[in-house]
């Protein structure tokens, strides 16, 4: 597995990381496309960096594409967030982890019926800023206040202290019925759904620039 990170270099010593997962889960019984869950992070976080690049920083701007967050088998403690969960244990070890503001994984975001719940595993405060941003674009509706808890990428971070959090669009077809199934298909996202994560990871990391 290969994790492929981006840094975007600025001068204040601190760190922020905008992160998602570009592996597909393999199934055998039928061809999984994964346009969202894998395929929608991917493209998000390349067109962030071709929008990123050239401009002056005052933090250090990651992105991370990681590998192996999906499980092999079951989802458990030791399957599944294999490229996350190395990466923590790297930048905790060389003090990266200690430099980040914060982190923010992304993950299903295409959907073109865009709802982004509140992850309660995820950093309270960062979870506050970016709902605030959100609002404050005029998207809130995109970002409600429903609640769900989720193990994700960010969770190997959130637990060396990291403030991470994970956006999460989890409720992926009737009934949640596309997720992991050969449904998941580029005709299901939107180029919107994009548009309004990517604004408003914009002006987020433009504000945590100012803290």
């Amino acid at each position: 597995m290969k994790n492929i990170i981006a840094r975007f270099p600025g001068s204040s010593g601190r760190a922020i990381a905008i992160t998602g997962h570009y592996d597909t889960k393999l199934f055998t019984s039928f061809r999984f496309v994964g346009a969202n869950d894998g395929g929608s992070s991917t493209g998000f976080l390349l067109e962030l960096a071709r929008v990123l690049a050239g401009k002056p920083r005052k933090d250090d701007v990651y992105l991370v594409w990681f590998d192996g967050e999906e499980a092999f088998g079951e989802w458990s403690s030791t399957d599944g967030v294999y490229g996350s969960r190395h990466l923590a244990q790297k930048w905790q070890a060389d003090g990266t982890a200690r430099r980040l503001k914060a982190l923010i994984n992304v993950d299903m975001i295409g959907d073109r019926d865009l709802e982004i719940a509140k992850e309660t595993y995820s950093s309270p405060e960062l979870g506050r800023l970016v709902w605030k941003v959100a609002a404050d674009l005029g998207c809130g509706r995109r970002f409600p206040n429903s609640q769900l808890a989720i193990e994700d990428d960010h969770m190997p971070f959130r637990r060396i202290g990291v403030p991470a959090l994970d956006l999460i669009d989890f409720d992926y077809g009737p009934d949640h019925s596309w997720w992991h199934t050969e449904e998941d298909t580029m005709d299901k996202l939107s180029a919107q759904s994009f548009l309004i994560v990517g604004d408003v990871l914009l002006e987020t990391i433009r504000r945590l620039e100012v803290q």
